[in-house]
């Protein structure tokens, strides 16, 4: 039989389902956001993207945060992972225990102006360039995104 205790942690756990774009432009550079102050990772750098809204197509969703975070417009060209974490609960940061599922796609870019997100989960947007990652703090997502364009075949558990 479940006590009260179980229930309660059960109720308070989480599972994110988040869509995301990966982008590289003709000289090779990634296209990243900085999470803004206030937000977990804040100064961290990590793929344009964020959470699809219920009933939204993961691929609407990543390309809707695309246009939301850089001013950019994409095309989704195919599915380039599936990256997936959990964590115990972070009091710290007012979080409980979470899953997060993130799926990226390989996107083109077709059109709009790269500009910085204002008043939401990320206050930055740049094209960086390989000598300029190993200078900025990434969260593990980025991180992933970069071995995967190293090697597409990996999978990530």
């Amino acid at each position: 039989m479940t006590d009260q205790r179980e229930l309660d942690d059960w109720a308070r756990r989480h599972t994110r389902v988040a869509a995301y774009d990966l982008c590289v432009d003709s000289e090779r550079r990634i296209l990243l956001c900085r999470i803004a102050p206030g937000y977990p990772a804040t100064g961290h750098w990590t793929l344009p993207g964020g959470g699809i809204k219920f009933g939204e197509s993961p691929a609407d969703g990543a390309l809707r945060e695309l246009t939301e975070e850089t001013g950019l417009i994409g095309r989704i060209d195919y599915l380039a992972f599936v990256h997936s974490t959990a964590r115990e609960a972070q009091p710290d940061e007012g979080i409980g225990p979470w899953h997060s599922v993130r799926i990226a796609y390989r996107v083109s870019i077709t059109g709009g102006e790269l500009r910085d997100e204002m008043d939401e989960s990320s206050d930055r947007a740049a094209w960086l360039s390989a000598s300029e990652l190993s200078a900025v703090p990434l969260v593990d997502l980025a991180r992933a995104a970069l071995a995967w364009l190293k090697d597409p075949t990996i999978t990530f558990r």
